[in-house]
């Protein structure tokens, strides 16, 4: 009788219902002391380009490819958080929020401004992306979070409060303390994490720890962070995006043939005391969003408002990271202590995400190329003054900031994305090249820097020569094209050379500019001869540059001559200053002409060695490969060889890494600067090694590719350094050029690992550099680009240097 009463006061309830055109939907909340309470977060992830690029998921256009509008989705939710005022909404990525707020209206700015104000609308991360934490040097992610950050705290005088890092591929130690803690963020949130890894942390309610990331720093550098249980989308059946397949509403019309309120609400209740039970506090979160989610942001609202009001056996309310952040600590709760990084992910036994890493190698170095360019044309521009109309190095800083995004320097973009990156990269280029070509000029004729501020018919001057052509710069020097120094200097020309140095210390380094002239000299500014060596460039060099210059210029070069040497010579530049050298023509032979010698496969030469000053290479006369490492200065004699070789892309197979060996014969130039050695490892692979006389270090240049498919397989292209080092399994790689950290094949400090990829669960993102020792004897590699890298052999190291990888059914 009990349950017949019952059940006429449900249906009473829901007659009530019906009978109302309008139902009131109270979604007032705070934190409920005694009960589970359920923190809903909305919020969008809005990629700055991956499968469209910027503007087209701006705008919303080529929705063939992928239906978004970020537009849409700033324009749709403001009138939805204006329509209750317990809502809530985060956002992210102020590459997209700052094209919106330049198109508003002064009532649209003022409106929103109150919204931020009251919290119901807060920016999270800040940063103009949501950068790489794999690919992305620390410069950068800096640069780029400073942006954001200015424009927030001059348009709405706040700064954000908590790290949003959802969608990167892993998570760096740097990532925690400098961009998190140093930031002075209370949290920082992400997703992404190896699928051993959650599941431990899953079954021990660790998801949620104090990371310290930094030894240095010690505590500090504690962060709160928190990996979300499956991701950054919403519990299953709770997506409410209304083009989504998964889309299925809350229904609590009764007069409606899809009711389905109490159904609904229990699936609710349900799968938030599943979370609860992984999760310490009484408080989880749900994040309520997907990709480029809220195009018509009144469905998600809608939904979440009748969550919140029809259930009371939790407290679901309206909140944000930083409310939940602030209930998190509030509790007094113990937590597990992170240290280390993220590094590798892996969704699967069979899916490690370390072969981006290496991808899209070229746009990997030209990010990096044009972050020290862009140093140094930001002091410049100071020095110099900068004047309110003009060119600036806004440009260069604005696709900087959108090249550390995750599906950018990352390399996981697709071509049509990858090929706008880049423009965005030159156009900027451009446009901080008349800032450097001005200010250099106004150095020169002020005779300092310090002299260049003022008066502004001294800019002006600038501004005219470097208009004239007089200061022009030579970005494609590694393809060998330099017009401005391919002059003919016998016929009385001389070429000026002023070489900046951006740092704050002394630098001494070899300058190389391609030439047409052989008998050439270079002096400094006292006119003082300088030692200095032609080079030949090789023929290799003359086919590439024929071709990508075309590419890059839109037009064939003007001249019909090729360089044929490279000339080079030592400048000694003054920290945050400028050396000026002069190239001329000479009746005698000024420069050391070096002429190359060849050896073949099977020489009678015992050995090969290159090196005029304390570091030697020895190269086998048999076999033409590398050998030893010899430097008396540090009386180190080490055997050291290096080889090339492939893994054979993943084909859908349980054991998809193989590969070959190749040898190589080589060519030796010496010269009184340093020495060369030329490896042609193949038809598409080309070395080059050079031994500084003044340096104990040795350079690797590689040209690799276009790699071939012709046999149906894809191919990551490595180089391994093998010596006899005793390593133990250990080798250390950078986080984010910043701090080394120690890696162990095989292992891992938070989990017993149950090694799939012995591999590919091995490799680790290097960005400055991975080095291995033992008790006397330790092999640095530092590179120029981030990559990936391991050790995955006692006493060896090796990086992948480029990839094809096809794809699969």
């Amino acid at each position: 009788m009990a349950f017949f009463r019952l059940c006429l006061l449900i249906l009473a309830a829901l007659a009530l219902r019906a009978e109302s055109k309008y139902v009131f939907y109270n979604t007032s909340g705070s934190v409920v002391h005694g009960k589970l309470n359920v923190h809903l977060v909305p919020h969008t992830h809005d990629d700055v380009g991956w499968k469209k690029t910027i503007d087209m998921y701006y705008v919303g256009s080529n929705n063939t490819i992928q239906g978004a509008c970020v537009q849409n989705t700033l324009d749709s939710l403001i009138p939805a958080l204006l329509a209750d005022k317990n809502r809530k909404f985060i956002y992210v990525e102020q590459a997209f929020f700052q094209l919106w707020w330049r198109d508003q209206s002064e009532a649209v700015k003022n409106t929103v401004k109150q919204l931020v104000s009251s919290g119901q609308l807060e920016f999270v991360n800040g940063g103009m992306s949501m950068h790489d934490e794999a690919a992305s040097h620390y410069i950068d992610m800096i640069d780029q979070t400073t942006l954001g950050h200015r424009f927030i705290k001059e348009e709405f005088n706040i700064t954000p409060r908590v790290g949003w890092q959802i969608d990167p591929f892993g998570h760096s130690a740097v990532q925690a303390y400098l961009l998190g803690a140093e930031v002075g963020f209370d949290s920082l949130f992400f997703a992404r994490i190896d699928y051993q890894d959650r599941a431990k942390r899953t079954n021990e309610r660790g998801l949620e720890v104090i990371w310290q990331a930094s030894k240095s720093l010690g505590s500090s550098a504690r962060i709160f962070a928190g990996a979300f249980p499956e991701g950054y989308n919403p519990p299953m059946g709770f997506n409410f995006e209304v083009n989504d397949d998964l889309y299925l509403i809350v229904q609590d019309d009764i007069n409606l043939r899809d009711y389905n309120l109490e159904e609904r609400v229990s699936d609710f209740v349900a799968q938030a005391l599943s979370q609860a039970n992984i999760t310490r506090t009484n408080h989880i979160m749900w994040t309520m969003g997907q990709d480029f989610g809220y195009q018509y942001a009144q469905t998600w609202f809608r939904n979440m408002d009748k969550l919140i009001h029809y259930d009371g056996r939790v407290n679901a309310l309206y909140s944000t990271p930083s409310f939940y952040t602030d209930a998190k600590f509030a509790a007094k709760e113990s937590w597990p202590l992170k240290t280390n990084d993220f590094f590798p992910y892996a969704d699967n036994a069979d899916a490690y995400w370390t072969g981006y890493f290496t991808s899209r190698p070229a746009l990997k170095r030209y990010v990096r190329l044009l972050s020290g360019y862009y140093l140094a044309a930001r002091q410049l521009e100071f020095f110099r003054g900068r004047g309110i109309a003009g060119p600036s190095t806004d440009t260069l800083a604005d696709a900087l900031a959108v090249a550390q995004h995750h599906d950018a320097v990352s390399g996981t973009e697709q071509q049509h994305v990858a090929d706008d990156y880049v423009e965005r990269l030159s156009t900027g280029y451009k446009e901080a090249e008349e800032i450097v070509a001005a200010s250099l000029a106004c150095m020169l004729e002020s005779k300092s820097i310090s002299g260049c501020g003022s008066p502004m018919i001294k800019i002006q001057q600038a501004n005219k020569n470097q208009k004239m052509g007089l200061y022009p710069t030579c970005p494609l020097l590694n393809i060998s094209y330099c017009p401005p120094t391919e002059v003919d200097l016998s016929l009385g020309k001389k070429l000026v050379v002023v070489v900046y140095n951006s740092l704050g210390w002394k630098r001494v380094d070899v300058i190389k500019i391609p030439v047409i002239n052989e008998n050439v000299t270079v002096r400094d500014s006292s006119g003082k001869e300088i030692k200095s060596q032609l080079l030949p460039v090789i023929n290799a060099s003359i086919a590439i540059r024929n071709y990508y210059a075309v590419a890059y210029e839109g037009k064939a070069s003007q001249s019909h001559v090729t360089p044929k040497y490279w000339l080079a010579f030592t400048a000694s530049v003054p920290p945050l200053g400028f050396s000026t050298y002069a190239v001329s023509w000479t009746k005698r032979a000024a420069a050391t002409l070096v002429t190359p010698t060849s050896y073949k496969f099977g020489s009678k030469n015992h050995s090969i060695e290159i090196g005029s000053g304390n570091l030697k290479l020895v190269y086998s006369g048999n076999e033409g490969k590398l050998a030893q490492y010899i430097n008396s200065k540090s009386s180190i004699k080490a055997s050291v060889e290096q080889s090339y070789s492939y893994y054979a892309g993943h084909d859908g197979s349980e054991n998809s890494e193989t590969g070959g060996t190749f040898q190589t014969p080589l060519t030796v130039l010496r010269g009184p600067l340093y020495d060369e050695v030329h490896h042609r490892i193949n038809s598409w692979i080309y070395q080059i090694t050079r031994v500084y006389k003044e340096k104990e270090h040795a350079e690797v240049e590689f040209t690799v590719g276009p790699i071939p498919i012709d046999d149906g397989v894809g191919k990551e292209i490595i180089t391994q350094i093998k010596t006899t080092m005793k390593s133990n399994r250990t080798f250390y790689t950078d986080s984010n050029g910043r701090d080394f950290l120690e890696r162990i094949r095989d292992y891992r400090a938070d989990w017993d690992l149950e090694v799939n990829q012995p591999v590919a669960g091995n490799y680790y993102p290097v960005n400055l550099g991975i080095y291995m020792k033992d008790n006397s004897t330790e092999l640095s590699i530092l590179v120029d680009r981030s990559v990936g890298g391991s050790s995955i052999a006692d006493g060896q190291l090796e990086l992948m240097l480029h990839r094809f990888v096809l794809p699969f059914l």
